[in-house]
């Protein structure tokens, strides 16, 4: 065996570069390997983004009604007091995050669970977030919000999508921000998507809050 190595020597080094070089591309470009490393993440719902301005706009309700009132002679105390706790129940009401849409992810190539849920934060902005989120972990992971129905199929997703960014991690909760101009109407499937293969891992359909 020795023998036969040296008498090739050239063909056998040229056998092992060839190897090494094709092992390389496979990790470099199919990262075999990430489906076997988990990538968690654990974001918190944003919250007191604009808390200072929720209490402005109730002052500057407070002091529109305290003039309304020194105008107004007939406007008795019990129906300011009245008028002022509703400004204060409907200030703290639009202060509040909301749920806009959710919906629930289903594997496709992949296993996926959790809950994709587009929310509306306290100073108006939107989110999208993923809570209890696990799928495989993979190369070139983007999140994307597709107009085609979520089992539509991989031909399909990436011909009218906004992309949110790459996938924070293949499990727990994460935020990805929602652009002002994206319409949720038209962009109601989630899809979580695999630009160097084309494929998506799992979907999620965002049906409005009732």
């Amino acid at each position: 065996m020795v023998t036969w190595v040296r008498e090739h020597l050239p063909l056998t080094v040229a056998a092992l570069v060839v190897a090494v070089l094709l092992a390389a591309f496979v990790l470099i470009w199919f990262q075999p390997q990430k489906l076997f490393i988990d990538q968690r993440v654990s974001e918190a719902l944003p919250e007191g983004a604009v808390a200072s301005a929720a209490d402005e706009d109730m002052a500057d309700d407070d002091m529109a009604s305290e003039e309304d009132m020194a105008d107004d002679d007939m406007a008795s105390e019990e129906d300011m007091a009245d008028d002022d706790m509703a400004s204060e129940e409907e200030a703290d009401a639009s202060a509040q995050p909301a749920t806009l849409a959710s919906g629930e992810f289903t594997g496709t190539a992949h296993p996926t669970s959790g809950t994709a849920s587009a929310i509306r934060l306290e100073d108006g902005s939107r989110i999208l977030r993923f809570e209890e989120f696990a799928t495989d972990n993979g190369p070139d992971l983007l999140v994307y919000l597709t107009s085609a129905s979520p089992d539509a199929g991989d031909d399909a997703f990436d011909q009218d999508f906004v992309s949110l960014g790459p996938l924070k991690g293949n499990l727990g909760d994460q935020n990805y921000e929602l652009p002002d101009d994206v319409d949720l109407e038209r962009y109601a499937t989630v899809v979580i998507w695999c630009r160097r293969f084309t494929v998506s891992f799992g979907t999620a359909s965002l049906d409005a809050a009732g």
